[in-house]
């Protein structure tokens, strides 16, 4: 009887020796949270991402939470977010009592344009435009450069979940040397994980103080910053040791030294991940190409060096007259496993009622199209052609699908 291959999901982290090691580490050692493995993650980070300050916390969720709120946005205000994009793009808006105002995309790389981001500035009002998230999608990126330009007065914050390991404009993605904030995540299907987690980039001190307080329920340990100092202070004029102070309340949105020394692991082998990555994202290039015109791989940015999250096809499946699901499903029975990134936020039940938007074609039409292919570098040479010859056979061998070798 023969053994059928492993199953291969859309993305999977890459755990070695080496990473089980560190976890065992912390593990036996006095911290499990709180503790010296996570100063030395975001050190590691910061300088792989060439950014003097990093920031870990729990999940990019609550990354692009405390970015919202060391920026100072707030209820009244308006954030400029691509619709294209996952769930907490837009919710984070919501969590300070903003409102999200949604921006086109491109409808051939998924990334939104200087064009619909200036459209949805005008639409919210541009002095209501309070921060505007750049979602770096797929792995290629926005055009930082060109909104900081457009919108020298909004704070850009890099939503750069996808990208960790590429270079815009031949600068490194979470640099923010046009963006106040870069947000990462490290949760196990991006290019480092730490099993769940965070990472918030920045060049301004003062964000990088903000984050952090805003990450531990919002307290200071900082003498020089207590306000009523009766209680910091004992007589001789020494801070009190165990004295803190609230100036206005945070969260607990700390990384543990369990998560943060998985992630420092996986960061000294990302150069290698994202080698991989390009390498089997290139062999997914040939073997579209060679699949007719009706599907094709995603095209790459403009002035962008992706580092390849996710390894996208465009499939015309009204052209193939075969729905995305029933090839979903194909694959899933030849052990192949995929996903859609992602449905338009706008389209949501809660922000067709909460944050109306006009009709956004480009999201539309890439939404349409696109299926995740599974990408990830324990992935051999050969599993790229065994997913493109199931994708030919899920999709059916007419409607000008190629018959060439893939």
């Amino acid at each position: 009887m023969s053994v059928p291959p492993p199953f291969l999901p859309y993305g999977r982290q890459c755990i070695d020796e080496a990473d089980i090691a560190a976890v065992a580490e912390v593990l036996r050692g006095d911290f499990l949270t709180t503790g010296p493995t996570v100063d030395a993650f975001e050190t590691a980070f910061a300088a792989a991402v060439d950014a003097p300050f990093a920031v870990a916390c729990s999940s990019g969720t609550a990354g692009l939470h405390l970015a919202m709120m060391a920026l100072g946005v707030g209820p009244g205000d308006a954030v400029v977010v691509p619709t294209v994009t996952f769930l907490a793009s837009a919710n984070c808006a919501v969590y300070v009592g903003a409102q999200p105002v949604f921006a086109d995309v491109d409808p051939e790389t998924g990334l939104t344009t200087l064009e619909a981001i200036a459209e949805a500035v005008a639409r919210a009002g541009r002095e209501r435009v309070k921060a505007i998230v750049a979602v770096h999608l797929n792995g290629h990126c926005v055009d930082v450069a060109g909104l900081a330009k457009a919108f020298p007065e909004i704070p850009i914050v890099e939503d750069a979940c996808h990208a960790l390991g590429a270079t815009n404009g031949g600068e490194t993605v979470g640099a923010c040397t046009r963006s106040a904030i870069a947000m990462f995540s490290t949760h196990p299907v991006k290019t480092v994980a730490s099993g769940e987690g965070g990472v918030l980039c920045t060049r301004d001190p003062v964000l990088d103080e903000r984050m952090r307080r805003y990450r531990n329920h919002g307290m200071v340990r900082d003498p020089a910053r207590f306000a009523d100092r009766e209680a910091g202070f004992d007589a001789s004029g020494e801070p009190n040791p165990w004295y803190y102070e609230m100036p206005e309340p945070g969260y607990n949105y700390r990384l543990s030294d369990i998560h943060a020394a998985l992630g420092l692991s996986q960061v000294g082998r990302l150069a290698g991940f994202v080698e991989r990555r390009r390498h089997l994202r290139g062999l997914y290039q040939a073997a579209l190409a060679r699949c007719g015109p009706h599907v094709r791989a995603l095209p790459v940015a403009p002035g962008c060096d992706p580092s390849w999250h996710l390894s996208v096809a465009l499939i015309d499946f009204a052209a193939l007259e075969v729905e995305r699901g029933t090839v979903m499903r194909r694959l899933r029975d030849d052990g192949i496993g995929t996903q859609v990134h992602y449905h338009p936020v706008h389209r949501q039940p809660y922000y067709r009622e909460t944050a109306p938007s006009p009709e956004l074609p480009g999201a539309d039409r890439y939404y349409a199209r696109c299926l995740s292919l599974p990408l990830f570098p324990a992935m051999a040479d050969a599993d790229v052609e065994h997913v493109v010859s199931a994708l030919r056979r899920a999709v059916g061998n007419g409607g000008g699908i190629g018959d060439g070798a893939v």
